[in-house]
């Protein structure tokens, strides 16, 4: 059943599920529709049950930056609280997926009833914090090989493998290079020089990493 995937509910009083059941509402999302926007007014949080979805931001006039890419269970627009009111980011769908969708001020409602919930968000605040500030600082100082290892190793530490070795998620690759903070040409050609140093097999979009220590050492600047 879909609402045991929720966040909110995992974490909250049984007491208080049934006020969830009856406060939620359920979205259907296609390929490439934006659930939210940066800058539109914060009247929500989102939180997903199917489908992967890429949280992003301006970069400049004509790029983007994927922030964090995100599946089945996580949290969404949760950024824009006590940011002024309004999303400081976007997020689209990358395929089909369906999204838990509750109004700010049940949301807060939430928070005053259920201790447990508000420790464990704070958590989840805590961790993704420290996480962004080491791939923010990546991405300033790390060249572009690094930053390339940087994601791979990201999306399969969340995303885990399959049986035959490769990443369970598969990026466009237009959507690695944002996420890695660099131009589809430098991806490109970084993914071959991997590939051609037998850190990494592609096959179509998907990643096997053969050699993760030496994915790790570019990550640390080696």
């Amino acid at each position: 059943m879909r609402f045991k995937y929720l966040f909110l509910c995992t974490f909250c009083l049984d007491g208080w599920k049934p006020a969830i059941q009856a406060s939620k509402q359920n979205i259907h999302i296609k390929k490439g529709q934006l659930i939210f926007a940066e800058g539109d007014p914060v009247k929500g949080i989102y939180f997903v049950y199917e489908g992967n979805i890429k949280v992003h931001k301006k970069w400049d006039d004509e790029k983007e930056l994927i922030l964090r890419f995100a599946k089945k269970g996580d949290i969404l627009g949760h950024l824009g609280i006590g940011s002024g009111d309004i999303y400081p980011v976007s997020a689209t769908a990358l395929e089909a997926a369906v999204v838990c969708y509750i109004d700010m001020s049940f949301f807060e409602s939430s928070l005053t009833a259920n201790n447990n919930f508000v420790i464990k968000l704070m958590r989840f605040f805590a961790d993704e914090l420290q996480t962004s500030e080491k791939r923010m600082k990546n991405l300033v100082h790390l060249p572009v090989k690094g930053r390339v290892a940087q994601a791979i190793i990201s999306i399969k530490n969340q995303f885990g493998v399959s049986e035959n070795g490769f990443i369970n998620f598969e990026p466009a690759k237009l959507d690695l290079a944002s996420f890695a903070g660099t131009a589809y040409e430098s991806l490109f050609r970084t993914l071959n020089d991997l590939v051609d140093e037998h850190i990494i097999t592609l096959s179509g979009k998907s990643i096997m990493i053969k050699d993760e220590a030496r994915l790790l050492q570019l990550v640390a600047g080696n």
